[in-house]
């Protein structure tokens, strides 16, 4: 009984302290960041903390720097 009145609060806890510690070694929305934990918590499980903001700082990092090669292709072209 005792560790579940432990577990609660340190597992809500863990929800908001990973996305903030996660944001330091990537330059992420905290928003996205927190989206994507729990998204990828209620898609794939546990294995979802690890592969969900992995993925998608991946995703985003190859989103954003396509979208900044296309407006200076843009800008070449004109």
């Amino acid at each position: 009984m005792a560790l579940l009145i432990y577990s609660l609060p340190v597992g809500a806890l863990d929800n908001i302290v990973r996305p903030i510690l996660i944001r330091r070694g990537v330059q992420l929305p905290l928003l996205l960041i927190i989206g994507g934990v729990i998204g990828a918590l209620i898609g794939f499980g546990v294995v979802g903390l690890f592969v969900g903001p992995v993925v998608l700082a991946a995703t985003y990092t190859l989103a954003k720097d396509w979208v900044a090669r296309g407006q200076t292709t843009e800008k070449v072209t004109e």
